[in-house]
């Protein structure tokens, strides 16, 4: 079997949810549905226009209301639960026995933690005392926290607490009941959090599991190569080989090479090509749709990096910066910062990609328009750098 690019791009855009039309009023069923497609919202903890699990739904079903969100993942009977999924992830409560072997194997455990727990075990066991006895807690609430961290290591320094929770989340016996207005996780008990008919799913050996997630990568997917299967989920790359494997052998990936692509890619048996996908949305730089980004180069010549840890000299496109889907390609890019003082949206700059049609900034004006009033926002400040600059703030000024 072989596809066009176009035809693989448009199958990956329909797996992701975007052949079809937003709902004029976003419902739980719509994001229920979402959920079970995608399978996760990635977490990060840049909030310079909105956390990023917030966007993937934006993208998909329009201004949605965040309380359903909120819904899904903090009030019972819960559809997510907080894990290391691809990062740290809101993840569908159905894949909870899927990932309990990386809970049991610890694999991808950062140092600090494995460190606490071989160094200080009767800490761990105190935190999780406190966690059992007391209720949902954040680090700070722990009665042993040391608020003096360590500046001995880049990045995060965690005090032993917090490694120690830590340490006590990534391997399942504790959870996050929510995250608190400092995004701080809220941690207790899976069985006061995740649903008891999942926690009493049984266990799926290491091999069940990969198969299980890489089935599901390649549904999320709709055509994706090895690294693209092995990567929704961070899986390593023998176990994911099998999987791929088996399910070859068993009919439900078929092989097919990819105008374009240097490696074999699999196509999900059940996916079908859309003649034409219609659809418009900004995307967070952790949107499953394009958070492999040698994927996503391969699928709309679209080189993609966020610049967020770069000097502000060196960049290129700008801080925050997310793509613009119109159609079936990406045509544009903009960086966006969410001014709450002013009750602005700042569109710091914006530019084209070479495939963008003509009426990319009046489209561009237009979803940016939606994303303002979702996020609360009077106005819109148009950009002042980049090559659809003006343009574009011209189609802003006609709104």
């Amino acid at each position: 079997m072989k596809l066009s690019q176009l035809q693989a791009r448009r199958i990956a855009l329909a797996s992701q949810g975007f052949a079809k039309s937003r709902p004029k009023t976003a419902t739980m069923r719509h994001v229920a549905a979402t959920i079970a497609r995608l399978g996760l919202f990635q977490i990060d903890s840049v909030n310079v226009l909105t956390r990023a699990h917030y966007m993937p739904l934006f993208s998909r079903l329009g201004p949605y209301d965040k309380e359903l969100l909120h819904r899904a993942s903090g009030k019972a009977p819960r559809k997510l639960f907080e894990y290391w999924a691809h990062e740290a992830a809101l993840v569908d409560v159905s894949l909870h026995a899927a990932l309990r072997f990386r809970m049991q194997s610890g694999e991808r455990m950062w140092r600090s933690m494995e460190r606490v727990a071989r160094e200080q075990p009767a800490l761990v066991q105190s935190v999780f005392d406190e966690i059992r006895e007391r209720g949902a807690l954040t680090a700070r609430d722990i009665k042993l926290h040391d608020s003096a961290t360590p500046k001995t290591e880049w990045g995060w320094n965690w005090s032993a607490v917090k490694s120690a929770l830590e340490y006590l989340f990534y391997k399942g016996e504790i959870t996050s009941a929510r995250r608190n207005q400092s995004f701080e996780r809220v941690y207790d008990l899976p069985e006061r959090i995740i649903p008891s008919a999942i926690l009493k799913a049984p266990d799926l050996d290491p091999d069940q599991a990969h198969l299980a997630l890489v089935r599901f990568a390649s549904r999320a997917h709709g055509v994706g190569s090895e690294k693209c299967l092995r990567d929704y989920f961070r899986l390593q790359a023998e176990p994911t080989r099998a999987a791929i494997r088996q399910l070859v052998a068993q009919g439900e990936l078929i092989p097919v090479t990819v105008d374009g692509w240097n490696r074999p890619a699999y196509v999900h048996a059940d996916v079908k090509i859309p003649r034409k996908v219609q659809a418009r949305a900004l995307l967070s730089p952790f949107d499953p749709l394009i958070f492999e980004r040698r994927r996503t180069e391969a699928l709309f010549d679209f080189r993609y990096r966020i610049e967020i840890y770069v000097p502000e000299h060196k960049r290129v496109h700008g801080y925050y910066v997310l793509p613009f889907l119109l159609g079936d390609q990406l045509v544009a890019r903009v960086d966006l910062k969410a001014d709450r003082a002013r009750s602005m949206l700042i569109v710091r700059s914006a530019w084209a990609e070479q495939n963008a049609p003509a009426q990319t900034p009046e489209e561009l004006a237009e979803e940016l328009a939606l994303m303002a009033a979702w996020l609360g926002l009077d106005g819109i400040e148009g950009p002042k750098n980049g090559d659809l600059a003006g343009k574009l703030s011209k189609a802003l000024t006609r709104m």
